[in-house]
């Protein structure tokens, strides 16, 4: 297989840690999201989204999958050992829901080409285009701790006491967060959950220092 995906891109994060407990082997293509090499001819050719990640399987004439949860549930599908995704089909509601929150409604609104528009169309400043990072990312990791803080199902990790989907989605979006300054001494149980992935390797192995293409 091979993945092709950016260093800081958490879609790209997500599933480096899924492939990382499923101890599946691939190849690193580096996708330089910050020089536009997403928006070349060649990756266009891979994903007509011109978005990172982008896995090529290793059989020919199968399409690359793109979008990272569309991505993740083949992984789970295709290798269900170890699962990623609990067997009762009302804990696997809850667990996509808690990945969705992050993946849908905070990840689109602080993505890269959306800051990107929001400064070079709009003319906002970096302090407005940052206060506009803050703000959805602070409110929506709120949702995110509301959904895990006190409910039965949540254990060491968002569902249970095993790494799943949801700590997939989470991990990259607290990454993200420090990254640009986000408070979040207002989620305690997001930050006990993410710190209880991160001394897992799967999720440390894979973070965006620890990448070919880090600089």
């Amino acid at each position: 297989m091979k993945l092709y995906n950016y260093f800081r891109s958490s879609a790209s994060y997500r599933v480096r840690i899924a492939l990382a407990l499923k101890g599946l082997s691939y190849e690193y293509v580096a996708v330089h999201l910050v020089k536009n090499e997403q928006l070349g001819d060649a990756f266009r050719a891979l994903a007509p989204s011109q978005l990172v990640p982008a896995l090529v399987l290793d059989e020919p004439g199968v399409a690359p999958l793109t979008q990272s949860l569309a991505i993740i549930e083949y992984l789970e599908e295709a290798h269900p050992e170890p699962p990623l995704l609990p067997k009762d089909p009302l804990a696997r509601a809850r667990v996509r829901a808690i990945a969705l929150d992050m993946a849908c409604e905070i990840h689109p609104l602080d993505n890269l080409r959306v800051l990107r528009y929001l400064v070079k169309e709009m003319g906002l400043s970096e302090d407005d285009k940052n206060r506009w990072y803050r703000h959805w990312v602070e409110t929506g990791l709120e949702t995110v701790e509301r959904q895990l803080a006190g409910h039965a199902d949540t254990g060491r990790f968002c569902h249970g006491d095993t790494p799943g989907l949801a700590d997939c989605v989470l991990v990259p979006q607290i990454h993200n967060a420090q990254r640009m300054s986000c408070r979040l001494e207002h989620v305690p149980t997001v930050m006990r959950i993410f710190e209880t992935c991160m001394a897992e390797p799967a999720f440390a192995t894979t973070q965006a220092s620890a990448c070919p293409d880090a600089a």
